[in-house]
């Protein structure tokens, strides 16, 4: 067995060292020397561009168009919209000056403090502020929206403690911006734009999750409603894996973006914003990975097949080359991404740790004897199950084999997360429990003091009103007044 699999801390004895580690041996991420960064390595970077694809094109579907605007912001933009600012102040990093020079020892350099900014600049922590400060030149008229803009960018949340892929400094996201006439478009519009996320979640990473509006105290900065995605990862914590934000007109009243309306009249622009990150990496990892290493939804997987041969000499390799350069030919044919890994540097033993520990859903195997007999080892990663099967066909079986495991592991972590969803309306009951993990639904008398009590004495928060569960009559277990609805609270990252 692989070395990196044998010092792999098991994930019921430290979970949190296991998902660590995990990040680091399956070759996806390394903290860098610059405190609270992450480099992302090419398998990991490799995950995250088919993320980036398929989004960008579920994007595009509902009329979205790719922009770029700048890093960096002037800070009285963000001091514009009061809860914005206030909301990420201790975020931010500050730019002050834009020039170094050589000290007066010649052995290094120093602030140039002649190069002061006449105005500090802010490394974007999220970009309402610089968006609709543009959009304000490109509305006049009703006729100039919708204006449906996304970035595909990086920004800087100056975290003090970090946790690769879950919370950097610095992460890589997309942010959605779009202007709108109507309060009744913008509210519909953060909504589709939540749908697009949970159906990317199940249906591409096999993760389901609960759909629901947050409560008021853990809404977005400067946010009328905000729209989340909750996915529970196998230790019960939950992670909010996307979100969509009505700002109601907000940031069309800080920025003066106004339009004449269809009856001739100024008002101000409605607005959204919606974004995930890099963050849905360690989504994946944490819902689907096991002792051995990542285990991948086949439609994000880099590699969704690789084959191995094992040989005696040189003379049957070639023999094997031949027989599997027909079937990578047929595989890569029905679009699925296959490697054929016949290196001579390193034993069968060693690729098939490291190709499990990547979690790349199918391997193939063929030996002299396979060679002779016209058959392959399969083995799925899902269930770590093996089989001998004939050649002939093989690429349409791997193919169903494919959507069997995506559907499998969906399968699988929804059986979870549904049996580790409770209700509870009594409180000690609750304070003992939740403490091993899991989604609680919760009678909630809607005030801001019972939240922080729940919070202060157990460290779980509402993560949201969800949406498909009925909203029954109850007490707040808590406060024991009546209850204004139901919420589901639990432990988070």
């Amino acid at each position: 067995m692989a070395k990196e699999l044998k010092d792999l801390t098991k994930r019921s004895e430290n979970y949190s060292s296991w998902y660590n580690e995990l990040v680091v041996k399956a070759d996806l991420a390394e903290q860098s020397d610059v405190r609270g960064c992450m480099v992302i390595k090419p398998y990991g970077y490799a995950i995250w561009e088919k993320m980036q694809r398929v989004l960008d094109d579920k994007f595009k579907e509902t009329g979205v168009q790719n922009a770029y605007f700048p890093l960096l912001i002037p800070k009285s933009f963000l001091s514009k919209e009061a809860e914005h600012v206030e909301g990420f102040a201790k975020e931010c990093a500050v730019v002050t000056h834009y020039r170094l020079k050589t000290n007066e020892d010649k052995t290094g350099v120093v602030v140039d403090p002649a190069a002061k900014l006449e105005e500090e600049l802010i490394i974007r922590p999220t970009s309402e502020t610089i968006i609709w400060n543009t959009y304000k030149n490109w509305i006049q008229s009703y006729r100039d929206l919708p204006i449906l803009c996304n970035q595909w960018c990086n920004v800087m949340r100056w975290e003090m403690r970090t946790r690769l892929f879950l919370r950097t400094a610095e992460f890589l996201w997309q942010e959605g911006h779009t202007a709108h006439a109507t309060r009744e478009e913008a509210e519909e519009r953060a909504k589709l734009m939540l749908k697009v996320y949970a159906d990317f979640a199940e249906q591409y990473m096999a993760v389901p999750v609960v759909q629901g509006v947050k409560s008021e105290t853990e809404r977005f900065a400067g946010a009328l409603d905000t729209y989340t995605i909750e996915a529970m990862m196998q230790d019960g914590k939950a992670l909010q894996s996307g979100t969509s934000h009505f700002l109601g007109q907000n940031f069309g009243k800080a920025f003066n973006v106004q339009f004449i309306n269809k009856d001739n009249k100024l008002e101000y622009a409605w607005a959204t914003s919606w974004g995930v990150s890099t963050r849905l990496m360690g989504a994946l990892i944490m819902t689907h990975s096991d002792d051995n290493g990542l285990v991948l939804p086949p439609k994000l997987a880099p590699i969704q097949v690789v084959i191995v041969p094992i040989y005696k000499n040189a003379e049957q390799l070639k023999a094997i080359d031949e027989k599997v350069e027909g079937i990578v030919a047929r595989l890569r044919a029905l679009g699925i991404s296959v490697k054929y890994d016949n290196a001579d540097n390193k034993r069968p033993g060693f690729k098939f740790a490291d190709y499990e520990l990547k979690g790349v859903p199918v391997r193939l195997v063929m030996g002299g004897r396979d060679l002779e007999n016209n058959t392959v080892e399969v083995m799925r990663r899902d269930t770590l199950e093996k089989e001998t099967r004939t050649c002939d066909g093989i690429e349409d079986y791997v193919k169903t084999l494919l959507d069997e495991i995506q559907d499998n592991i969906y399968a699988k972590a929804k059986s979870y997360r549904d049996a580790h969803i409770y209700e509870c309306d009594n409180y000690e009951d609750f304070k003992e429990r939740v403490k091993e993990g899991g989604f609680f639904l919760c009678h909630w008398d809607g005030t801001a003091e019972t939240e922080a009590k729940i919070k202060e004495d157990t460290q779980a928060t509402i993560r949201c009103v969800p949406f498909e569960f009925e909203q029954t009559p109850g007490v707040d277990m808590v406060s024991g007044k009546p209850a204004k609805c139901r919420v589901l609270i639990a432990r988070s990252y």
